[in-house]
């Protein structure tokens, strides 16, 4: 089984106009948010093999969250800060391992989990946790086309 969990990082605090986007730190909310979320993913008892993150502060403190309560260290990637949803595709299939939680950002995020759900996603809110899971041990059958290029019908009123 290949399974790719993607969460975006929890909220961050935009106190500071003199901060570096990269260097914004999770808000009192996201703080909160982020150990809950990883608790109860936690709890579902799936295996993760491994966690990706970007190396943005805000993603980093999420995934040090989901890392503690999966008894992982999270892997701190640059490429997957501001990432799109192939780049992140890629690493996950690229990762070594067929259980990858990533860790990262919008628009990639949303645009990934929009494209794996067939649009019954609608969107990848803070902290938002997205599961897919394929009955294969082949990332090529997550992998096979670009998820830029990837598209869905929408539902019919």
């Amino acid at each position: 089984m290949t399974t790719l969990i993607l969460v975006r990082h929890a909220k961050s605090d935009w106190g500071s106009a003199a901060l570096d986007d990269h260097a914004r730190p999770l808000n009192d909310r996201g703080l909160r948010d982020a150990p809950v979320m990883a608790e109860r993913l936690a709890s579902t008892g799936v295996a993760v093999e491994r966690i990706l993150a970007s190396t943005a502060l805000r993603a980093r403190t999420t995934a040090a969250a989901f890392g503690s309560a999966l008894g992982i260290e999270p892997d701190l990637r640059h490429t997957l800060y501001g990432a799109s949803a192939r780049v992140l595709l890629d690493a996950a299939s690229g990762s070594g391992s067929q259980s990858v939680l990533v860790v990262a950002h919008d628009p990639g995020m949303t645009v990934l989990a929009e494209r794996l759900s067939n649009g019954g996603i609608g969107g990848m809110p803070t902290c938002a946790v997205a599961t897919f899971t394929w009955r294969t041990d082949d990332w090529d059958v997550a992998t096979a086309t670009d998820p830029d290029e990837w598209t869905f019908d929408s539902p019919k009123s």
